[in-house]
C-alpha cells in the first residue's frame, strides 16, 4: 500500500498547503481518505480524478470535507465527462462517479451546504454517496476497511486499512481526543497516523483534539510501528512536535508533509 499525503493542515490551510487529505493506493485501485479545503488540485499532482475509485470522508467538519464541493463540478461540469466531444474530448456514455462513503447525516448536510448558493444534489449526484457507521464493512478492490468512533466535536471514525489477506495495515486515527479507542484499533499497525494539533491541551471545556505527546503515548500503547504526527500547522515548532511525541514513542516518529509519500 503507498499513502500520499495531499494535505496535513487542522482548520486552515499552511502557506501553500491543504487540509486533510491522504491518497492511498495499491494494487490498481485508489481511495481518498479525507477531502478538505485544497485537496483537490492537490490530488490532481498524483492521480487523474476521474479515476479514483472512492472517497472516503472521517467526518463531517469542513476541513474534511470541503473540497468534495470543486470535485463534484469538475465531475459534473469537465469536458471529459460530457456524453458528447467537447474540444479533444470524445465525450463518454459513463462518466466517472466514484464512490463517496460518509458519517450519518452526509447527505443532509452536503445538500444544506451547496444549496446555499446552487444545485444541492451537488455532490450527491457527482458520487455515488453511501452512509456509514461503525459496523460497517467496506471493500474497495482489494482494500478492506474497518472503523471505529473516536470522540471528537461531531461523530467522528477512526479507520484501519489492511490489502487482501496481508498482516499489515496503515491506521488513520482523523480528529480526536485521547481516548481508548485509537490504541484498539491502532493495535500492531504497521503506520499510524495521528493528529497532534495542539501545543498543549484544551484549557477549557471538552476536549477534541491532542498534543504531539499524546499522540506518542497512544502510539506507543498501541505498540505500532511507525507513527506519523498530522493535522499539525506550520505555525507550530515541527521539531519541538518531533521531540515530544518521541519521548514517549521512540524514534520511528515523522511529521507529515504534502507530498510526502509512505509504504506498508
Amino acid at each position: 500500500m503507498r499513502l500520499t499525503v495531499l494535505g496535513k493542515s487542522p482548520s486552515w490551510e499552511d502557506a501553500g498547503g491543504a487540509c486533510s487529505g491522504y491518497l492511498l493506493e495499491a494494487n490498481g485501485h485508489s481511495v481518498v481518505i479525507d477531502c478538505g479545503n485544497g485537496v483537490f488540485s492537490k490530488l490532481r499532482r498524483f492521480r487523474d480524478y476521474t479515476r479514483v475509485d472512492a472517497v472516503i470522508v472521517s467526518h463531517l467538519h469542513a476541513d474534511h470535507f470541503l473540497d468534495l464541493i470543486p470535485w463534484a463540478y469538475a465531475l459534473t461540469y469537465a469536458p471529459r465527462q460530457q456524453p458528447v466531444p467537447v474540444d479533444r474530448w470524445e465525450g463518454t456514455p459513463e462518466p466517472a462517479r466514484p464512490r463517496l462513503l460518509a458519517p450519518g447525516g452526509a447527505r443532509e448536510l452536503f445538500r444544506r451546504v451547496t444549496g446555499a448558493w446552487g444545485p444541492e444534489g451537488l455532490i450527491e449526484n457527482a458520487f455515488a454517496l453511501e452512509e456509514y457507521e461503525e459496523s460497517s464493512e467496506v471493500a474497495i478492490g482489494a482494500l478492506r476497511f474497518d472503523f471505529r468512533s473516536v470522540p471528537h466535536f461531531a461523530t467522528t471514525f477512526a479507520c484501519r486499512v489492511r490489502e487482501g489477506d496481508r498482516d499489515s495495515s496503515i491506521v488513520f486515527g482523523a480528529d480526536s481526543a485521547p481516548n481508548e479507542q485509537l490504541v484498539e484499533i491502532g493495535r500492531d499497525a504497521d503506520l499510524l497516523l495521528l493528529e497532534a494539533t495542539l501545543p498543549r491541551p484544551e484549557r477549557e471545556g471538552p476536549r477534541g483534539h491532542m498534543t504531539a505527546g499524546e499522540a506518542g503515548e497512544h502510539a506507543a500503547r498501541a505498540g505500532a510501528a511507525r507513527l506519523v504526527l498530522t493535522h499539525i500547522s506550520d505555525e507550530l515548532d515541527a521539531l519541538g512536535a518531533h521531540k515530544a511525541a518521541a519521548a514517549a514513542f521512540g524514534d520511528s516518529v515523522e511529521i507529515a508533509r504534502d507530498g510526502a509519500v509512505f509504504e506498508v
